[in-house]
Formats: structure tokens, sequence, C-alpha cells
């Protein structure tokens, strides 16, 4: 029993959708003072300790872009939402190889 594949976005192809106007729910799981140094433009931030207590936060129908520093975290919470039935993909690379406005 394999677990299934998350879904994985390029910080590049992340960029271009943005740029493009599209809709996006993304979601930086990391610490505080990882965010104080700039997050994407319209992420929300929610450390990934806090996502089991936040599962109201997120809806089925929708699918949510997982951001950390390197994708290790986001790639842990990517696996709990999937096995919780939600719809999920993980921007790889992480915040390191994100060269988009942040804010």
């Amino acid at each position: 029993m394999g677990m299934e594949e998350i879904k994985i976005i390029t910080p590049e192809e992340l960029q271009q959708k943005l740029e493009a106007g599209e809709k996006l729910e993304l979601v930086d799981v990391r610490e505080d003072e990882e965010v104080a140094e700039g997050m994407i433009p319209g992420a929300k931030h929610i450390r990934m300790g806090d996502i089991p207590a936040h599962l109201d936060y997120f809806d089925k129908d929708k699918e949510y872009i997982f951001i950390c520093r390197s994708s290790r975290r986001s790639e842990n919470v990517c696996y709990y939402m999937q096995e919780q039935g939600y719809k999920v993909c993980n921007m790889i690379g992480g915040m390191l190889n994100w060269h988009g406005k942040t804010i």
C-alpha cells in the first residue's frame, strides 16, 4: 500500500498562474519568523503544527497549494491533507526557489 502521489507545481509555474490572474488557494505552512521574511501575495499563513486545528478553513471542493521553505514540510502537510480527503498540490523547491513577488 504506497501512499498516493502528491501533485506538484514548480515556483515558475505558480508565478505564471498568478501573473495570469488565476485565483489560487495558497497556504504557507512555515513558522512566523520565516513568513516575516516574505510570503507569496495572497497566501494564507497556517503553521504546519496548526493545520490539524484549522481543518474547518479548508473546502474539499477546492485545491490548495502548500508552500514552505524547501518543500519538505509542505509535502508532509500534503500527505496529511490528502489522507483527510482534500485536494492538494505541493510547491516543489519551496520559497528558496521562489523568485516572484513577496509581501
